[in-house]
């Protein structure tokens, strides 16, 4: 599904600092009265703590376009420091509206059944099945707001789906209460008790029957956050699950079910700094917004590229040109998951077509080594670690505030300094404050640093050090 017209329009709120708490208060009213005001945060399994995650285009990934292929290379990913691998959607894709010659992924036909193009089902379970045998985790992209036009429910429960003057319809956006233009799928109602019921049953299906290890969820907020309250225990009865919010616009989804959502403000404000829009300072703002607006256990999945802004909005050297490794870096330091899109590890130089087959082009996995010393130095130092298990970003103030972003995150004994320059020129500045004094070792060049207040240091255009104790 196209929501990059969404990203645009929470990024812009959220540069401006706005501490906005906005309720879903569109026409799904609540079926449920659910509390969403517990004071702790929703249950995470232990491997989260300090997981890192990789997306997966079953259809682009590999010539063959199928679950086979992508299991072949799930000891590449381990081998790079990849923990989980999220799997845009693998289910049947409708025909009736379809875009393109083959459809949007985010179009489904059946819940409970996989795209015959991607394998079978024993195919998925064998790939869900060697991924636990790596250690790695698997989770599924779900799409619960929607379903495609030809869906199985829509001749089973139709009932279960927004009607207006008797017609199904698109998606309600819950900011306007008008449909979307999103023509492909036809809007589910959620004031409809049994379509919750079968929701939540389709959810569990899935972990029952593959021993998946939890979701990515579709523009989350556009389902009530009361069915997140009612979904969560649910799928805990049968283990605890991993669930990723692809919202950022509603604060308590990290009370009623999630353990992290997108960034996508931050991404935005990383586009713009890479542009000269923004200031360096200006990164200091926005974390201070989301700390005041979101629990004290939050933390968000931060990305350069993903499947929406790869597709709709530009590559990563079109994003971010030569400052392209530098917010890689930054987005993997700062508290939050990084993410690893498919084909970064190769360049990925194009943008992948949603509704066609495009397949990318791996070549010798050129940036590999860089990825892998990045999450590698994720799962070693406990300070780099997710939410509360991982240590605060403590900035560390120079001369030069407006260019040079600079920070230390400590957790135990472990330590970790992140040096960059978010400028194309080069620039001296100096270190002030303290809580940072000590040697380390640059993790890409290998070589020793001595950091001590006041000490200078001189950084080329969009040059980064990343420092460990």
């Amino acid at each position: 599904m196209n929501k990059s017209h969404l990203a645009v329009v929470f990024s812009a709120l959220l540069l401006t600092v706005a501490c906005r708490n906005t309720q879903n208060d569109n026409a799904k009213t609540s079926a449920s009265t659910s509390d969403t005001s517990a004071s702790t945060a929703p249950p995470a399994p232990e491997w989260a703590k300090n997981a890192t995650i990789y997306e997966v285009n079953t259809r682009q990934f590999s010539v063959e376009g199928n679950f086979n292929a992508v299991e072949a290379q799930l000891p590449r990913l381990k081998e790079m420091g990849v923990d989980i691998v999220w799997f845009m959607p693998i289910y049947p894709i409708s025909q009736k509206n379809k875009k393109g010659s083959l459809g949007s992924p985010y179009a489904v036909a059946d819940f409970k059944a996989v795209n015959p193009a991607y394998g079978t089902l024993a195919d998925f379970k064998a790939l869900v099945k060697r991924a636990h045998a790596l250690g790695l985790r698997v989770i599924l992209d779900w799409i619960p707001n929607h379903t495609g036009w030809d869906h199985v429910w829509v001749k089973q429960h139709p009932e279960w789906y927004t009607r207006v003057n008797g017609k199904m319809i698109a998606p309600i956006d819950p900011k306007t209460n008008k449909p979307t233009d999103w023509d492909d799928v036809v809007d589910l109602d959620y004031n409809n008790p049994d379509m919750r019921k079968g929701m939540i049953e389709a959810m569990q299906y899935w972990i029952k029957e593959c021993d998946i290890d939890g979701y990515r969820c579709d523009v989350a907020g556009f389902v009530p956050n009361d069915f997140w309250a009612e979904l969560r225990p649910q799928l805990d009865k049968i283990k605890t699950v991993f669930m990723l919010s692809e919202w950022e616009d509603e604060p308590d989804q990290f009370k009623s079910c999630f353990n992290m959502n997108y960034g996508w403000a931050m991404h935005s404000m990383m586009k713009a700094v890479a542009k000269g829009d923004r200031t360096a300072d200006k990164i200091d703002s926005l974390r201070e917004a989301n700390q005041a607006r979101f629990p004290k256990w939050y933390y968000q999945m931060l990305f350069t590229q993903n499947h929406d802004e790869n597709t709709w909005n530009g590559t990563l050297d079109q994003s971010f040109g030569p400052a392209a490794n530098t917010f890689i870096v930054l987005s993997s330091t700062l508290e939050g998951m990084p993410l690893v899109y498919n084909g970064m590890e190769s360049n990925l130089n194009k943008r992948l077509a949603f509704f066609e087959k495009d397949t990318i082009n791996w070549g010798t996995y050129p940036k590999a080594h860089f990825f892998e010393t990045l999450l590698t130095l994720k799962h070693r130092n406990r300070a780099l670690w997710n939410g509360p298990a991982g240590g605060k970003v403590v900035k560390i103030p120079t001369d030069r505030d407006d260019k040079v972003y600079a920070f230390h995150r400590q957790r135990d004994t472990d330590r970790v300094v992140v040096l960059l320059n978010l400028s194309a020129e080069p620039q001296t500045a100096q270190l002030g404050g303290d809580g940072y004094e000590g040697m380390y070792t640059e993790v890409f060049s290998r070589q020793p640093m001595n950091l001590k207040p006041n000490v200078t240091i001189a950084l080329k255009p969009w040059e980064y050090r990343v420092l460990t104790n």
